[in-house]
């Protein structure tokens, strides 16, 4: 038996419903907040500010608790002493995609750690290289980011000047 694996999965299953519940704890905490206090500047009475805020808490801790353990599974794949530089939004690389619904982060987004860059669309990590081993090239408003001599990834970022700065980014922490 593999029990150090069992051990593993609880241990990150902890994690990750722990990152859900304080997102959600969070998110929902902040809903109410803003529902209660435009409540009581409207002068609206207590059981129509409650019936409001009940609903919308509900809606926010689920949004909440999705964008928790969504930032947890990224969060797991951190090296010890890794830590997050940057995030940027990608452009779908196919106008055929529709665009996040309001509570949904966006799909594919590009994250710059002190050890390399990642790409993911949502909770899925598509790919993950250090640093030495890019060559990252800012080609208009396209940032093209090579592996080894292959093409890793040609991607619009949705920040204006982003590709910039990722550019800054893998400079300063020797990429090509």
């Amino acid at each position: 038996m593999n029990e150090g694996a069992d051990v593993g999965t609880s241990s990150r299953d902890g994690r990750l419903r722990r990152a859900g519940l304080a997102g959600g704890a969070v998110t929902a905490l902040a809903a109410v907040a803003a529902v209660v206090s435009s409540g009581m500047e409207a002068a609206l009475p207590w059981w129509l500010v409650a019936a409001v805020a009940v609903p919308t808490s509900g809606l926010a801790a689920w949004t909440g608790a999705r964008t928790g353990r969504r930032q947890g599974v990224r969060d797991a794949v951190l090296e010890p002493g890794e830590t997050v530089t940057g995030t940027y939004t990608v452009r779908p690389p196919h106008t055929g995609h529709t665009p996040p619904a309001a509570y949904e982060e966006p799909q594919y987004q590009l994250r710059l750690t002190t050890h390399g860059m990642q790409l993911w669309e949502r909770s899925v990590l598509l790919w993950r290289h250090p640093w030495p081993e890019l060559r990252v090239i800012a080609d208009g408003p396209r940032l093209r980011v090579h592996h080894q001599g292959q093409e890793a990834g040609s991607m619009l970022l949705e920040q204006p000047g982003a590709v910039q700065e990722v550019r800054l980014a893998a400079r300063r922490h020797g990429a090509g």
